[in-house]
């Protein structure tokens, strides 16, 4: 079986708007009288199994989970960055949104603490306070599986 060695089985990936993953397989699949190779990826926070082609991983937004080297940076931007407050919330949740899907995890750190700090300061509607979750829950898949990440690193989020 021929694949894309961009990843292989087990390996730990980001998956964007779905949050970590693990590569569990490398299928072979017949859809509409043509061969494919699809990754076999089992997400942890929604426990679902996703296939996505082979072919199609080098355009897609999904990556390798972050290092633990890149990970005092992204401390740093959760505790020390800035947070524009003044957005109507209509285009800020455009604007995060966007930025979930980026799959980029400084991306999405900016994302949970700045409606962290917004919701200290007054409650999030529902659609924030949906969007600081499932954001949260993507952020905390991806710090689980960082190779030598201490429990100290990953509550610094909290």
């Amino acid at each position: 079986m021929e694949v894309d060695d961009m990843f292989q089985i087990g390996d730990n990936i980001v998956y964007p708007m779905h949050g970590a993953g693990i590569i569990e397989a490398i299928e072979e699949k017949e859809f509409s009288d043509e061969k494919q190779q699809y990754y076999v990826i089992k997400m942890s926070v929604s426990h679902m199994k996703v296939m996505i082609p082979t072919r199609k991983m080098s355009g897609s937004s999904i990556r390798p989970v972050t290092d633990i080297l890149a990970l005092k940076n992204i401390i740093h931007i959760f505790q020390n960055g800035t947070s524009d407050k003044l957005l109507p919330w209509k285009e800020r949740y455009k604007i995060n949104t966007n930025k979930i899907k980026t799959g980029d995890i400084q991306e999405g750190v900016e994302v949970v603490r700045d409606l962290m700090r917004m919701k200290k300061e007054k409650k999030l509607n529902a659609s924030e306070k949906k969007m600081l979750d499932d954001a949260y829950g993507y952020l905390l898949s991806e710090l689980e599986v960082i190779e030598g990440i201490t429990e100290k690193q990953i509550n610094s989020f909290c």
